[in-house]
């Protein structure tokens, strides 16, 4: 297949609108199901060099969640504790455990499922039946992957009523080393951002503190792969292998570090007693739990506790969550990773990423407040290191 014709471009009224190579070469992909648009290939491939390039990286299996060209989470294959399997709604998967596919999977979408409905995945590899099986219950648009086993595909055909997006990607594809674009009629050209990420980056530890475990190591070098390919400026907090909270798009950093750190909050605090244990309604779906979940947790655009409001979730009125018992959970956790996709030009994300138990931070440096940056990050024993690279996505 040299070109796929789409139904339009990003908005109804863009068309013509299609994909094809270049130079006139076979596309790298089958569509095994569905007919994907515009917007569903830009996360598609975007979101497959994530994962791609994050196995490559750690060597376990990963998947992400994309939304609107930026991922809501990117994970290793690690097995779930059973607080986060209930947390992320897959204490009921048989299986489990015995796929790492699908225990990234189930990471990824865990992760902020609010920003993942609707999501596009990408995996890493073969998809099994596990893995489809967890996707098949979810509102997504599509998946890619290298391959499908024979009764994961079926799995999946069964979603949307056999119009699910499901797409084949050549893992052997190199794309040109070329990249271009066209902005008004103005074609952009540039070098594939081809930069390997990977412990070596992590060498320049310019803090007091230059103790970076293993496992520290590996959140980073997640969370900077994922800011890679999300929009720009990002930051993105990283914890047990997989990204808790992505900050994309904003304009000032400190709204980065501010968004993705409500994000990774709102991740641990899923799994607190109160919010596991909250008394639903058999009939209420979950994209409606998530919701709620995140209303009793951040206090929203409704009080779901309230009276005349929680009979429309719950079975008995629930005791609120409140301030000071969020805090007081949230000061117990440390081991946290932050990936900056450029330098941090104020102690004051150093400040906001602590609150949400930030140890280790890695960010290009570079900025004419370096000094003021570390000297933060030596105040509260933070690890930090330089990795001189800055990673924009645009």
């Amino acid at each position: 297949m040299k070109e796929f014709e789409l139904k339009y471009g990003c908005n109804p009224n863009q068309k013509p609108s299609k994909i094809y190579m270049h130079d006139g070469s076979e596309l790298p992909i089958e569509i095994l199901c569905g007919r994907p648009g515009y917007i569903n290939f830009l996360d598609a491939f975007n979101s497959w060099q994530l994962v791609k390039e994050l196995k490559e990286a750690t060597g376990l299996p990963c998947a992400t969640s994309f939304k609107h060209v930026s991922p809501t989470s990117a994970a290793v294959g690690i097995k779930l504790p059973e607080k986060l399997k209930k947390a992320c709604f897959v204490d009921d998967i048989e299986g489990l455990d015995d796929s790492p596919l699908a225990c990234a999977y189930a990471r990824a979408r865990g992760t902020d499922r609010m920003s993942s409905f609707g999501d596009w995945i990408a995996l890493s590899d073969v998809c099994d039946a596990t893995t489809a099986t967890l996707i098949k219950r979810e509102i997504s648009d599509g998946v890619i992957a290298p391959g499908y086993t024979d009764e994961a595909l079926e799995i999946l055909k069964t979603k949307r009523k056999g119009n699910y997006n499901i797409v084949k990607i050549d893992p052997n594809f190199v794309p040109d080393p070329v990249e271009r674009k066209q902005v008004y009629g103005i074609t952009f050209e540039q070098g594939r951002n081809n930069f390997e990420i990977n412990e070596a980056l992590l060498s320049d530890i310019v803090t007091e503190n230059k103790n970076l475990p293993k496992e520290a190591v590996t959140d980073l070098i997640i969370a900077l792969i994922t800011l890679k390919y999300t929009q720009s400026n990002s930051v993105c907090y990283a914890y047990n292998g997989q990204a808790i909270g992505v900050g994309a798009g904003q304009q000032s950093r400190i709204h980065c570090t501010r968004l993705a750190g409500t994000k990774a909050d709102t991740w641990h605090l899923r799994q607190h007693d109160k919010v596991l244990n909250l008394p639903f309604r058999a009939d209420i779906a979950r994209p409606d739990r998530d919701n709620v979940i995140d209303g009793y947790i951040n206090k929203n655009e409704e009080d779901v506790c309230a009276d005349g409001v929680w009979q429309k979730y719950f079975t008995t009125q629930p005791e609120p969550l409140t301030a000071e018992e969020a805090r007081e959970y949230l000061d117990t956790i440390t081991g946290v990773s932050v990936g900056s996709d450029a330098f941090f030009p104020f102690s004051d994300n150093i400040e906001r990423a602590r609150k949400s138990g930030v140890s280790y931070i890695a960010e290009p440096g570079g900025s004419i407040r370096d000094d003021v940056v570390i000297d933060c990050c030596n105040k509260y024993g933070i690890v930090m290191s330089f990795t001189k690279m800055r990673l924009f996505h645009h």
